[in-house]
């Protein structure tokens, strides 16, 4: 065989199977030993003559003959030995029943309340457990909150920015258009043709007009007596006055007259170098009468005009073309 390929692996096996045989032949001849069980005996019965009898003193029992003294003495011997073999197991008897039951009863005890503790416990560490993931929830969701209401403020704070922003832009806008309105008005105030009437009574009881301190009608022959002005370039009936600075107007186009309406109409133009008008919007300051008939055919005409070419104007001059509309001519 393949596990005795060795002279060291079978010298182990013969002492090994020496070894064993011998350790079995000494069990068999001196490890198991067999003692009889003791003798049974009758149980010992009180000495007496009758079936009844009272008192504690004992009477001798009568001579008998030398085979009942043999028997009696025989019956004392086994007496004798019974009492001596009964006593020690009836005081033996009680010690293993009720040791092992108070040691049972303990252990049950011990174990039912060890279980109890270890339930409370348990019970102890599972709502200490909940209560933990509870508090923790309840930190991310106020953590969650807090964040979402950052964000919303940041983008309402964006917000009230950039419409502060738009505003103070269109108010500076605004602001800026005011101003130059009030220049253009201005320019044209001190520089458009002015014409204008004062009302007043000379010492003669002649009618005057002017802001002097003088008699008279001041003005310009060719004005208009509606005009509120006393300088410049005067030109009036339904032709219209042109008030482009120093530039005159070469092409004067009439407006078509066919309104049941009168009074003046002033438009706003903005003539190029080249003299061509780019824009026209009635009812400029001065305007009396803002019919749309009359708006109508004043911006017409006005985009019609044509003004000498100026290289030194600029790109695009602002001024005023006022008509007249009188239902009387």
């Amino acid at each position: 065989m393949s596990y005795l390929d060795t002279p060291h692996k079978k010298k182990s096996a013969v002492l090994t199977t020496i070894i064993m045989s011998v350790i079995l032949y000494l069990i068999f001849a001196f490890g198991m030993t067999y003692l009889d069980p003791p003798e049974e005996y009758g149980i010992a019965v009180n000495f007496g003559t009758s079936d009844v009898g009272s008192g504690s003193a004992e009477s001798e029992p009568a001579p008998t003959s030398a085979s009942e003294e043999m028997v009696e003495e025989v019956t004392e011997e086994v007496e004798q030995e019974e009492v001596e073999e009964v006593v020690p197991v009836e005081e033996a008897a009680p010690e293993p029943v009720t040791a092992p039951t108070k040691a049972e009863d303990v252990a049950t005890q011990d174990n039912a309340e060890t279980i109890r503790i270890n339930k409370q416990k348990e019970a102890k560490r599972k709502a200490n457990e909940i209560k933990k993931k509870q508090k923790e929830a309840d930190l991310q969701a106020k953590l969650k909150a807090d964040r979402i209401k950052k964000q919303k403020q940041a983008v309402e704070a964006k917000k009230r920015a950039i419409a502060a922003k738009k505003k103070a832009a269109a108010a500076k806008k605004a602001r800026e258009q005011a101003s130059k309105r009030k220049g253009v008005d201005g320019l044209f105030d001190g520089l458009n043709n002015g014409k204008g009437k004062g009302k007043g009574k000379g010492k003669n009881g002649v009618g005057g007009d002017g802001d002097d301190n003088k008699a008279g009608n001041k003005g310009n022959p060719n004005g208009d007596p509606n005009a509120s002005g006393y300088y410049g370039n005067g030109g009036g009936g339904k032709g219209g006055n042109y008030r482009l600075g120093n530039r005159r107007a070469v092409t004067k186009p009439k407006p078509i007259y066919d309104c049941n309406e009168q009074g003046k109409v002033v438009v706003k133009i903005s003539v190029d170098k080249s003299g061509r008008v780019l824009t026209a919007k009635g009812g400029a300051k001065g305007t009396t009468n803002s019919a749309p008939c009359l708006i109508k055919r004043a911006e017409a005409a006005a985009r019609k005009t044509k003004f000498n070419s100026d290289g030194k104007a600029p790109s695009k001059q602002v001024g005023t073309i006022i008509y007249n509309f009188s239902l009387s001519n």
